[in-house]
């Protein structure tokens, strides 16, 4: 049985057109000049707003383990959003895998220089949530200001989360996974998942 850890080449793109050569030829390149093995290709040709658990890359972050390595392009590959991104990098770096980011040359490991990058990721995504709040609340009071009524409509087929329309329009196309927005305004996620297909609205929309 070999020692070698395993290599991952980590694609993603979200048009069919997409050239993915060059991304493939610089991570061989690496590869090649830190000689740490075979690299075995995993593409994905989705949006990078679908919560990572329910794609390609959550059986890879599961297949990796201790001193395995993933290698991508660029952070934007794992996700479109600050707080999916962190946390992908924490459940690898929770594992012992390497990560390695071409663009930026960001390698994440148990070193201190991760270890602050990964705190200033979590101060930056604690931001991002802050700032779309405050988009949102903002997006509300003109509306109220407007005169467009507010609250939890009446009537049958009524949903409260319909109040919360806008808002979740812009968590959503920041990357906020469904999990997140099912416990941030505490109803099941069978119940978001019928209302976002009720109104249509795009789950996996990006900016």
């Amino acid at each position: 049985m070999s020692d070698s850890p395993k290599v991952i080449g980590y694609l993603r793109v979200s048009t069919q057109d997409q050239n993915l050569e060059k991304n493939k030829a610089d991570i061989l390149a690496f590869a090649n000049e830190r000689r740490i093995g075979p690299v075995d290709w995993v593409e994905e040709k989705i949006s990078g707003t679908r919560d990572w658990r329910k794609r390609e890359l959550a059986k890879v972050v599961a297949t990796l383990g201790k001193d395995d390595w993933l290698i991508t392009p660029e952070f934007s590959r794992l996700a479109r959003s600050t707080l999916q991104i962190l946390e992908i990098l924490a459940e690898l770096k929770k594992k012992g895998v390497h990560v390695y980011v071409l663009k930026g040359a960001q390698h994440i490991n148990d070193s201190i220089e991760s270890k602050v990058f990964l705190t200033m990721m979590a101060l930056f995504s604690e931001i991002e949530r802050d700032l779309i709040s405050a988009r949102t609340k903002e997006a509300l009071k003109a509306r109220k200001a407007a005169g467009v009524k507010l609250g939890r409509p009446k009537g049958a087929g009524k949903s409260k989360l319909d109040q919360y329309r806008p808002e979740i329009e812009a968590l959503l196309k920041t990357g906020s996974p469904l999990v997140y927005l099912a416990k941030r305004y505490k109803v099941a996620r069978s119940t978001l998942h019928k209302w976002l297909k009720k109104h249509k609205i795009d789950k996996t929309a990006q900016m």
